[in-house]
């Protein structure tokens, strides 16, 4: 049996950055608004938090019981390393999505009840990543998916529930937090080509080649820096955002120069925290300028 430090693992901590980041971007660009409510912060954090230890759960459930991970040289994965049963890690995705449908569920009463929609949306995106019959991150649709749901979904319906609407600025801190997230998501795939071209999961890094993926994940963070710059026309303290640029120079290196395998777990590690830092810095930037 799995002890609680390797359910903690299993939930992949290091994805976490992929939900508080986008909640803390869309609370700065409630608060330039002058409509920042913390508790609605909260409840959205909550949520996103939720979806993300669920969908990690789901995939671990889904790819463990296909086999994906029977060779893989990522993060520990519960059922494919025998650690935990399908139906206990099946029963962990259920219960944190259910937690995060309860908190959204609050959430849209207490902002706009057609939220209620775009949760739905949500959940069954991500159960849907990896499970069904035709899951659509085996097609290669992973990382749109998480560009939408946690960069645009997740800034904007934060910025939405507290201010009851979204701006331009509100847009631009999205779709930079969509390609962190979604940065994230590609050099985790990186790292599983290999595995995941053997057993049939084509995911945008299978299709792109070793050689475009890692095109790919410098044009995600070079596209977020860019927005930065843009970002620094509503307020130049948003320069301060430029400030994650360690993190993610640290991330690019084993990127560019080859790295493979478990090489690239820190890159995961470094990503987040890019995002992280990105998000607390434009956030206060934004706070300060509304």
């Amino acid at each position: 049996m799995a002890s609680l430090a390797q359910w903690i693992e299993g939930a992949r901590p290091r994805t976490l950055p992929n939900a508080v980041a986008p909640v803390i971007a869309g609370t700065g660009a409630a608060a330039r608004l002058h409509a920042a409510v913390w508790w609605k912060a909260l409840l959205a954090l909550a949520v996103a938090v939720a979806l993300v230890i669920g969908v990690n759960f789901a995939n671990d459930y889904s790819d463990g019981i296909r086999g994906t991970d029977d060779n893989r040289a990522g993060p520990l994965r519960l059922v494919g390393s025998r650690l935990a049963t399908p139906r206990a890690v099946l029963a962990a995705a259920l219960i944190s999505l259910t937690v995060g449908a309860v908190a959204g569920l609050a959430l849209a009463l207490c902002s706009a009840p057609w939220l209620l929609l775009v949760g739905v949306i949500c959940i069954a995106g991500a159960w849907l990543y990896t499970g069904g019959s035709k899951p659509y991150g085996y097609a290669g649709f992973g990382e749109a998916a998480v560009f939408v749901f946690f960069g645009l979904i997740a800034v904007l319906g934060t910025q939405y529930t507290q201010a009851l609407r979204v701006d331009g600025v509100g847009v631009l801190t999205a779709v930079a937090a969509g390609a962190l997230s979604a940065a994230v998501l590609v050099a985790n795939n990186l790292r599983d080509i290999p595995t995941d071209a053997q057993t049939g999961k084509l995911t945008l890094a299978v299709r792109l080649g070793d050689t475009g993926t890692r095109a790919l994940f410098q044009g995600l963070l070079t596209l977020a820096a860019a927005l930065t710059l843009v970002l620094m026309l509503a307020t130049p303290w948003c320069a301060a955002g430029l400030l994650a640029a360690p993190w993610a120079l640290r991330a690019v290196r084993p990127v560019r120069s080859g790295r493979s395998g478990g090489e690239l777990i820190p890159v995961l590690r470094d990503t987040g925290l890019a995002m992280l830092v990105w998000s607390i810095a434009v956030a206060a930037a934004l706070a300060f300028a509304g």
